[in-house]
């Protein structure tokens, strides 16, 4: 715990205290990171606009041909993947709820809203774990791959955890007040800094709390 709040405050100390506020609803939050799998956040960003742009509701996308969906988010990758899983999710989530909408997590438990969504296709645990964060400000931890990467380099998790399972092991780690902040500045930091190739260790804020100190010292002769 000691560790965790350490590495915390190092990374507030560079990047700020971040404090969560919901920046879209669930449904709109589910649906764009969904387009984010498998690509850059720009280009996700873009294929969410095409897509509101082009429909008027999510009825509209829930109605409209596959080939429609998939012209619209074609910017994202894997275009037409993503689009035979938004047209399912939002017939399935029409077909159990009677209308188009997530409203409803809001008076979930974190565990059942969870499940929920993980129930649809392509919709894993961090993407599950995305909406309830950014949309919901639940007190969850979203692994992505710059969270995965530094937090094996910190030591936080097994080399060899795989990535649902480090899922489980931060979850439980971290206090749910430390985990907006320092999911934002873990993925902030693997984007700067602690990069797969090539990491910035030299101006890394991290350095005095992470094992890969010795080597670094090692690689400068110290």
């Amino acid at each position: 715990m000691k560790s965790i709040r350490r590495i915390c405050a190092l990374l507030e100390r560079a990047y700020g205290r971040r404090e969560c506020k919901p920046r879209r609803g669930p449904l709109d939050e589910l649906v764009l990171t969904i387009l984010s799998q498998n690509t850059t956040s720009a280009n996700s960003s873009r294929a969410f606009a095409n897509l509101c742009t082009r429909f008027q509701s999510w009825d509209e996308v829930g109605s409209a041909d596959v080939s429609e969906i998939e012209e619209a988010v074609r910017v994202g990758g894997l275009g037409i993947i993503k689009a035979r899983r938004i047209k399912k999710l939002l017939g399935e989530i029409r077909a159990q709820r009677g209308k188009l909408g997530l409203d409803f997590l809001t008076d979930m438990p974190d565990d059942d809203a969870r499940a929920f969504l993980m129930q649809f296709e392509g919709v894993g645990v961090k993407t599950a774990s995305c909406v309830l964060m950014f949309s919901l400000c639940r007190p969850v931890f979203p692994v992505d791959t710059h969270v995965y990467r530094v937090a094996q380099r910190l030591g936080l998790i097994s080399s060899h955890s795989s990535v649902e399972a480090a899922h489980h092991v931060l979850q439980e780690m971290i206090p749910g007040e430390l985990m907006y902040s320092l999911h934002i500045n873990l993925v902030t930091h693997g984007r700067r800094v602690c990069k797969a190739r090539n990491p910035a260790c030299d101006v890394c804020v991290l350095l005095p709390a992470c094992p890969w100190r010795e080597r670094v010292l090692a690689s400068r002769g110290a």
